[in-house]
């Protein structure tokens, strides 16, 4: 009979403490579990920093998107026999549903992996309206999944003890397993490596001079993190409404397909998408989607900085791959790629003068203001004021 892992100790009974993201990559190592693929989050920024530093690069693969983490596991473990670890903020849990239920699972090839699911929006804990909803789901889902899990103590020696217990559930079961991270688990840790920067042109600005092209007829769809964020203060700042933009505060990669469907619905009206590369490779069969309809009021925006910047910098590969030209390739009629304010503000000048649809690449500056606000309207209220703007 295998013994259950340590309970969580009591915030009432317990001093809150961290773990050091050296200790638990030294316990992972300790049962063998060397290799990561995923996607980073913000509550495990500080532990996949240090597994960027610290993994063969061959060993940490950030993927385009978490269900593409779960096929690189596998892969290894078909190659290795040994059990793998991805990575995952709990909004990725959508994208693995189908690999864990239709590979890894043991009714299927019966492969064990370990799964590592930052908790944003646990019950209790104030967090952003995207992550309200996810959080009461998390554990509920992995309990639909069959998948046994743990919340991970912050006590370093009850980590450490729940990893070895979730290590012989897997030899023995030959099952996936999850580790459920609470906010505040990890120390703190800066990433050393790091992506040398294209461009010293600021998201920011070119998210301004972006916006302030535009017509008053325009819309904005938005991605997920920062580039809303900058897009909101804009408008503020402007002393302008918000009605005109979507801001996409999850669903991370959909973006561009949300502005889509407005697009073609309203053919008289430009519509524009603010992607980030690290949005646009989680789901980039969207840009064929995108080519092969072909509105011509369609004008897709990449603010390419190389990183997962909102979740603690972490690298795509943005920077080592020409998407533009993917672009170009999925049937967008135009591709552009500037890297400084004056071939931007020169494109500006006539952008809507192109055929569209069109693709922008803007090369701009890793990081953000440190005193960045968020949106203080509701995405409820953002979607009944840009759907009373678009019935004009």
């Amino acid at each position: 009979m295998t013994a259950p892992p340590p309970p969580f100790p009591s915030e009432t009974t317990k001093k809150r403490t961290m773990i050091q993201p050296e200790r638990f990559y030294q316990a992972l190592a300790h049962e063998d579990i060397t290799f990561y693929a995923g996607v980073p989050d913000s509550l495990l920024k500080n532990l996949c920093a240090y597994i960027t530093d610290h993994a063969d690069p061959r060993n940490n693969i950030i993927a385009a998107n978490e269900g593409g983490a779960v096929g690189l596991a596998a892969g290894y473990h078909l190659a290795t026999g040994k059990t793998p670890a991805v990575y995952m903020q709990n909004s990725g849990e959508g994208n693995v549903v189908n690999p864990l239920m239709s590979l890894t699972d043991r009714d299927v090839y019966h492969m064990p992996v370990l799964l590592i699911i930052g908790w944003r929006g646990e019950p209790g804990v104030h967090d952003e309206p995207q992550h309200v909803k996810q959080g009461k789901v998390t554990l509920p889902l992995l309990d639909a999944m069959g998948i046994e899990h743990a919340i991970l103590s912050s006590d370093e020696e009850e980590a450490a003890a729940q990893v070895g217990h979730a290590a012989e559930r897997m030899r023995a079961t030959g099952e996936a397993y999850a580790l459920v991270i609470r906010k505040g688990t990890f120390a703190d840790y800066k990433l050393q490596t790091t992506v040398a920067d294209e461009s010293a042109l600021t998201r920011e600005q070119a998210i301004q001079m972006v916006a302030g092209s535009m017509d008053d007829r325009a819309v904005v769809v938005s991605t997920t993190g920062k580039i809303s964020r900058e897009l909101f203060e804009y408008r503020a700042a402007e002393h302008q409404g918000h009605e005109r933009d979507f801001l996409t505060v999850g669903s991370m990669g959909h973006a561009s397909q949300i502005a889509l469907g407005i697009a073609l619905h309203q053919e008289d009206r430009p519509v524009y998408c603010f992607d980030g590369d690290g949005a646009v490779i989680m789901h980039m069969g969207a840009l064929a989607i995108s080519g092969s309809m072909a509105p011509d009021n369609f004008y897709h925006i990449l603010f390419n900085n190389g990183v997962h910047d909102s979740v603690g910098g972490q690298p795509t590969v943005g920077y080592r791959i020409d998407l533009p030209e993917i672009a170009a390739a999925c049937g967008y009629k135009t591709v552009l790629s500037v890297d400084n304010a004056d071939d931007l503000s020169e494109v500006l000048d006539n952008l809507t003068d192109n055929e569209a649809p069109l693709f922008l690449e803007i090369k701009v500056k890793k990081g953000a203001r440190a005193d960045l606000g968020r949106p203080t309207t509701t995405p409820e209220e953002n979607k009944r004021a840009l759907m009373d703007f678009l019935r004009h």
